[in-house]
């Protein structure tokens, strides 16, 4: 049973404890912190360069100047519109095991994380109406179910850290970003401050989880968990390659410049970038059996 799992393992305890209180010492109204200006800057980055989906390729030298501060507005909506998406789906999953028996300790922890990102999807969704008039959709793909049996749980929270390592990756930069708007660092800089705390108890049960997947698990049970990983971080990944982004923005071909980008040198580094972090984690505990960092999933 995980909550045993859970209770034997002093690391893990002390941190639900310390995030737990860490949670009510920071605790905000989203709804009163944010001042929402009636229009953004047109004339400046929307989300930093180096994250854009075009940047440092020949895509981006085919662009004025002009048409790259405005595909970065519209990456950066797409950007929090996913994480509108990443957090629905999270707080299903965390929601259908709060107060369960294999998840009976970290209830209490379940609460505030519940809490913030109910409110994360708030100011993200608010983001997305006022200054993009749209949340975009997902795009389909390999995000596929999480399915039953005795991985289910532990594939569900690894998804959940790899989204929000993702984002935090993102947010880090977005947050010091002198060339951005006050409005989108401040976004950026307070989702940072509650998902570091997201991502080490994450970390921390993630790890426990599979400790316990794996002592019973066969080896083709393994390689399925890794697949899986695999594929739904090369989703995740893409997802950042809206060809809708590409159309509102007034380019020519969106598919074409989709694929252009996806096929690319720069995609490889700019996938090392955004998992270098992530990457490592899931290879050191085993959960990722192959592919070095930079090296692109199995579909």
């Amino acid at each position: 049973m995980a909550d045993t799992l859970i209770a034997e393992n002093p690391r893990l305890i002390e941190i639900l404890d310390r995030l737990s209180s860490k949670s009510i010492e920071d605790y905000y109204n989203p709804y009163q912190m944010f001042e929402w200006p009636d229009a953004l800057p047109e004339d400046m980055w929307w989300m930093s360069p180096e994250l854009t989906t075009t940047y440092g390729t020949e895509v981006a030298e085919e662009f004025t100047e002009e048409q790259l501060l405005r595909l970065s507005k519209f990456e950066s909506v797409n950007f929090y519109s996913l994480n509108v998406h990443g957090i629905r789906e999270l707080l299903i999953e965390v929601t259908q095991r709060i107060h369960t028996d294999d998840f009976a300790r970290p209830s209490e922890f379940f609460h505030h994380f519940i809490g913030e990102e109910n409110e994360h999807m708030w100011f993200f969704a608010e983001f997305c109406q006022r200054y993009g008039k749209k949340i975009y959709k997902q795009l389909r793909g390999g995000a596929e179910t999480v399915p039953p049996g005795n991985a289910a749980s532990l594939l569900v929270f690894a998804r959940i850290l790899i989204f929000e390592e993702l984002v935090d990756h993102f947010n880090l930069r977005m947050a010091d970003d002198e060339r951005l708007n006050e409005t989108i660092r401040h976004i950026n800089r307070i989702h940072h401050q509650d998902e570091s705390r997201h991502i080490a108890f994450g970390r921390e049960l993630v790890k426990v989880l599979f400790e316990a997947f794996r002592a019973r698990a066969t080896a083709q049970e393994l390689t399925a968990v890794s697949d899986y990983l695999k594929r739904y971080l090369t989703y995740s990944f893409e997802t950042l390659y809206n060809p809708q982004v590409y159309r509102d923005a007034g380019l020519d071909k969106p598919l074409e410049i989709r694929r252009r980008l996806l096929e690319g040198p720069r995609r490889r580094e700019f996938e090392a970038q955004v998992y270098r972090k992530t990457l490592p984690y899931l290879t050191r505990t085993g959960l990722i059996q192959d592919g070095p960092v930079g090296e692109r999933a199995a579909r």
